[in-house]
């Protein structure tokens, strides 16, 4: 399996950007993974932003992005995207998208567990 983020960049506080995770190979349907979106500020540990569960019927949003950030999927595209609104200085970081099997709690995909397969990011700067 491959993940592919896009959609970063640089943008000014109050703007909006979304944010692409393309999913490739392996050998289940695409509604069969999880996927999750998490993010890392430099100098700080990686935290969870947001994940759909059991093809849609569950999803989750950290407290710092509930309300602004809206997680959806395409499966005609392969792609889960990350609608991130009123962003923030704080939102600052690499995001990245993570995918594997639903064979855990919900739980255990919230704590950044059970992932097997991890994108390589991508940046998102919001200047003040």
């Amino acid at each position: 399996v491959q993940l592919v983020e896009s959609g970063g960049g640089l943008v000014q506080t109050g703007d909006s950007l979304r944010l692409s995770c393309a999913l490739s190979g392996g050998n289940y349907k695409f509604k069969d993974y999880v996927v999750g979106w998490f993010r890392q500020a430099p100098g700080k540990e990686r935290e969870f932003v947001s994940v759909m569960i059991r093809d849609r019927v569950n999803t989750y949003y950290s407290d710092s992005v509930t309300g602004r950030f809206t997680i959806s999927r395409d499966d005609a595209k392969n792609t889960v995207y990350l609608q991130m609104n009123s962003l923030r200085p704080e939102d600052t970081a690499v995001y990245y998208c993570a995918a594997d099997l639903l064979l855990y709690a919900d739980s255990t995909y919230l704590r950044g567990e059970g992932y097997d397969h991890w994108g390589q990011g991508t940046q998102v700067t919001v200047a003040s």
